[in-house]
Parts: structure tokens; C-alpha cells; sequence
């Protein structure tokens, strides 16, 4: 049986505790507050407990924790554990930033840890009906979904209203479409804290054509808990407060009649059956099984990514009082991160994890890998290749003709050509030629790589040179016309060396030189 570290025992983390002590799994709960372990101390007297994660860290014993903080500290929390060698499952959001999120889900599949993300609605027995109804046409085509929660419930100091409810709605409709929305607003109204949303009307808008508000506030009379779907056959309501049908279908439409729409009235209202078990029992046991089996968990750490893309959106477009927001790449169901200004062309490829920042256009033809990071104001053009986990850094155009490899580090406002002698009356397309930068070289600042070269792998060009001839490997290259001035390590230490041996003194590797070439040991 897994064993399970409870981190908070609070609000929500008491929930937590409860079953997955129900569940045995339970072996540790974490609290920083002494008063609140007391107690817990009193209900579960056979548990350990401790105050710090480090002692949660520590214990060989436990497999996995379930992490019930504020918002703010999840990604740290998540991120130890994962390096702990423990699964994690914690409490939406999963992070407040977007590139908190994806180093999380990269980490966790680095670690070969399970991380699970509490999005507790996609494992509600009534959402899963209604799932259920959705994808076997039910409704006929989705037109609209409205997503109302609200409450005069706990105020949150940490996060605004759209961060500590919208999630839930958020996670639905995403599971209920299946897609990414591709243009986003929100609106809202502080009144309890000047800077922190008390309330806020989200819009979603689908390549599909659906459109989604979702509406949430925390200075409600009453709690409210309601969606409805909309489609073209039929309408679905899920009520989660009600105790009785919660979910309910109308045989609703609208007819067209001579051309003219006509409500369908008083047409029957069917209430829908569903298993009652508890969300959260479904959940914890879900990630209980994950963590024994080793499958990955329905709301991964990539789910909790997609939802914090949309969040992100949502927050960037209520600071700009309601200017909408796009999320292109996202919507494609593509993996990377496209800041909103930056201009993926169709038939532009971009691996996964990659990040694309401000005023960048990645064109059609280019191919750019995984784990990349692209400044702002760069240029990726037509032909043009980039490895895996290249960083190319502000003001930098990649022209046809040039090939990066893995791990190439192109410095701000470096320049590239692809041809020797350009006129603009003449066209000399046709004459470009290749430059390849092979796998760790570096070009530093301001420096120019004249077309038809080849920068040897581990080399280093350094801050405004002008390379005008092929780079050896692990060759140092400065000054104009660049020549060469010493040799670096694959870490980036300058090499010094006796006769023709060398160890780098900052990470120890060893190198031979034979003439002007020079290779590890």
C-alpha cells in the first residue's frame, strides 16, 4: 500500500486526510500550525506527525504527499518532493505561474514520479454522466456552456476570486470540449481589497465555435454551483448544490419555423441517474493507483498546465480591463508556451516545452525543437532548423540556410547571413548558403557568422567577433576577423594546456590536442 504524507491540514487538507486515512494509505500529517497537529493528534493518535517538509522528505517510508497549502507555496512544495523521489498530488491550482507549471510536469516525468493535480470536479460521478452525454451526442452540437459559482464563503488574501474558484469551471469545460479556447476576456470588480477581484465574468471562446462564460464571486447571498450546456438537441443542467437531481436534461431546442426561430416549450425534463460517491474518495484513490501502478493520473501535470494557460489568460485580460486575449498555440493543442504578441506561422513546427516570447514569428517551413527558449524580437525563417533546448536570446533573425543543433546558445542580437555579397535589385536567392552551428557552441553578444561557415561543437565565439571560417570543436574564436585564442570546456571553462593535455578546472573533464584539434579524453 502507498504510504501518504498530508502537507496541510487546514480548510481543505483535513478533507485530504480524512480519506486517505479511510482509503489506509494515510501515514503522516505535516502542519506548521502545533495547535492544529494537537488536534489532529487527538483523531489520529497512531499517525505521525511533524512540522517541517524536510522531515516529510526524509522518511524512506512514505511514497508520496498530498499537498493542501496556499496557492503561492505549491510550486516549491511540488518541486522538492518530486526531487525526493516522491508521486505528488496537490490542490489546483497547481502553480501561479504557466512556466512554474511546465518545469513541474517536466520534472515529474524526469523523476518518473506520478504528479496529480486536484482538479476535483473532473472525477464528480454527475460530470463524468454528463461527459458521458456529451460525447455520445446527447445534446447534438455544442453551442454554449455557462459555468455560475458562487458564495459568501472564506475570502482569499493569497489569490482573487478567479484563481480560487474559477479553476474548477475551468478544468470542466476543458474536460467536456476536449480543446483549448483560442480567445479569452475577463471583467471583475475588487471591493474588499482594492487589488484583489472579489468577482469576475470570464468569456471562452472555441475554434469549435462554442462560446463558455463562467461566472464567480465570493460576496454571493447564496452558494451557487451550476452548469448548463447547451446544445443544439437538447440541454443539460448540473446543480451541485441541489440534493435532489442534480442533473437534469431538457428536451429544449430551438425550431425554425417559415424561417423564423421558435423556442420549444414545455417540453420534458428527465433527470439523469448517477452513482453518489463521494469526488474526493474517487480522486485520492485515483492517485492511489497511480502511484502503485506507475500509470499517469487523468489531471497530470500537463492538465494542470492547460488549465493555468487559461487562468493566465483570463488574469492578463482582466488587468487590461477586459482586452482580449489570444492563445493560438495552445488552442491547436500544441505543447509550447507563445507569448500572445509572438506569431507562430501554420506549418511552422515547434517541439514540446518550447517558449516564444514577445514580438518573435516563427514562420512557415521553420522547425524548432523541444525545451527551446526564443527571446523576444527573433526571426525564425522559412528552412530553418533548431535543436532541442536552444536558447536564443533578444534580437536575433535565423535566416534560411542556418541549422542549429542541440543545445545552441545564440546571444542578444547576434547576426547570421546567407549571402556573400547581397544586392536589393538582385535576387540571389538561389545562392544562399548553409551555416551549421553544431551541437553546445555558443555566439556571444553582437557577434556576425558569416554564411557557408560550420561552428564545431562545444565551440565559443566570443562577443562581437566576426566569424568569416569554419569553427574547430571546442575551439575559443575572438576578435575581426575571429582567430583562434584558446580552447573551452563543454561546461564553458577556458582549458589551459600542458604540452597537449588539459582537465578543466571547474568540472574536471580531460582533453587531448592533436595539431589544432581538440577532443575529450
Amino acid at each position: 500500500m502507498v504510504k501518504v504524507a498530508c502537507l496541510g491540514a487546514g480548510y481543505w487538507g483535513k478533507n485530504l486526510i480524512r480519506n486517505f486515512n479511510e482509503l489506509g494509505a494515510l501515514d503522516t500529517i505535516c502542519d506548521t500550525n502545533g495547535a492544529t497537529l494537537e488536534a489532529f493528534r487527538q483523531l489520529y493518535p497512531k499517525k505521525h506527525f511533524c512540522t517541517s517538509l524536510s522531515e516529510v522528505l526524509a522518511a524512506k517510508r512514505i511514497d508520496a504527499v498530498s499537498i493542501a497549502t496556499p496557492a503561492e507555496t505549491h510550486y516549491q512544495l511540488c518541486k522538492e518532493a518530486l526531487l525526493a523521489g516522491k508521486d505528488v498530488y496537490v490542490e489546483k491550482p497547481l502553480a501561479l505561474r504557466v512556466e512554474e507549471g511546465l518545469e513541474l510536469a517536466a520534472l515529474a516525468e524526469k523523476c518518473g514520479r506520478q504528479l496529480m493535480v486536484g482538479h476535483i470536479l473532473e472525477y464528480h460521478p454527475g460530470l463524468l454522466k454528463l461527459k458521458e452525454l456529451v460525447d455520445s451526442g446527447e445534446l447534438g452540437r455544442i453551442n454554449y456552456i455557462y459555468s455560475n459559482r458562487s458564495n459568501l464563503g472564506k475570502v482569499r488574501t493569497e489569490e482573487n476570486i478567479l484563481w480560487s474558484f474559477a479553476p474548477h469551471d475551468i478544468s470542466v469545460i476543458l474536460m467536456l470540449l476536449g480543446e483549448m479556447p483560442v480567445r479569452l476576456t475577463a471583467v471583475g470588480g475588487a471591493y474588499i481589497h482594492r487589488e484583489i477581484a472579489d468577482i469576475t465574468m470570464s468569456t471562452l471562446s472555441f475554434a469549435s465555435g462554442v462560446k463558455a462564460h463562467i461566472f464567480v464571486s465570493w460576496l454571493h447571498p447564496y452558494k451557487e454551483q451550476k452548469l448548463v450546456v447547451v446544445g443544439d438537441r437538447k440541454m443539460a443542467v448540473f446543480d451541485d448544490v441541489s440534493r435532489t437531481d442534480k442533473l437534469q436534461l431538457h428536451d429544449k431546442h430551438i425550431d425554425w419555423v417559415q424561417r423564423r426561430p421558435q423556442p420549444r416549450q414545455g417540453a420534458a425534463i428527465t433527470s439523469v441517474p448517477f452513482e453518489a460517491t463521494e469526488p474526493l474518495r474517487a480522486e485520492c484513490q485515483h492517485f492511489l493507483d497511480c502511484a502503485a501502478g506507475g500509470q499517469r493520473p487523468r489531471t497530470d501535470g500537463h492538465s494542470g498546465v492547460r488549465v493555468l494557460r487559461v487562468l493566465d489568460a483570463c488574469q492578463r485580460s482582466l488587468s487590461q480591463e477586459g482586452a482580449p486575449v489570444m492563445l493560438e498555440g495552445e488552442a491547436a493543442g500544441q505543447p509550447y508556451f507563445a507569448h500572445d504578441t509572438a506569431v507562430i506561422d501554420p506549418g511552422a513546427a515547434v517541439g514540446a516545452d518550447t517558449k516564444v516570447w514577445h514580438f518573435s514569428h516563427i514562420m512557415r517551413g521553420a522547425n524548432v525543437g523541444r525545451g527551446c527558449n526564443i527571446g523576444q524580437n527573433v526571426v525564425v525563417s522559412p528552412g530553418v532548423v533548431v535543436g532541442d533546448r536552444c536558447k536564443i536570446q533578444n534580437n536575433v533573425s535565423l535566416y534560411t540556410g542556418v541549422s542549429l543543433e542541440d543545445d545552441v546558445f545564440c546571444g542578444p542580437s547576434c547576426v547570421f547571413t546567407n549571402v556573400v555579397n547581397p544586392r536589393s535589385h538582385v535576387s540571389r536567392k538561389h545562392e544562399f548558403r548553409s551555416t551549421v552551428v553544431k551541437r553546445g557552441a555558443t555566439i556571444g553578444a553582437n557577434a556576425t557568422i558569416v554564411c557557408g561557415t560550420t561552428l564545431g561543437r562545444y565551440s565559443f565565439v566570443g562577443a562581437g567577433a566576426v566569424v568569416t571560417r569554419d569553427v574547430p570543436d571546442y575551439a575559443l574564436v575572438t576578435g575581426v576577423p575571429a582567430r583562434l585564442t584558446g580552447h573551452v570546456c563543454e561546461c564553458g571553462a577556458k582549458l589551459a594546456f600542458a604540452k597537449t593535455q588539459a582537465k578543466c578546472a571547474a568540472c574536471g573533464q580531460s582533453f587531448v590536442k592533436t595539431r589544432e584539434h581538440v577532443r575529450p579524453a
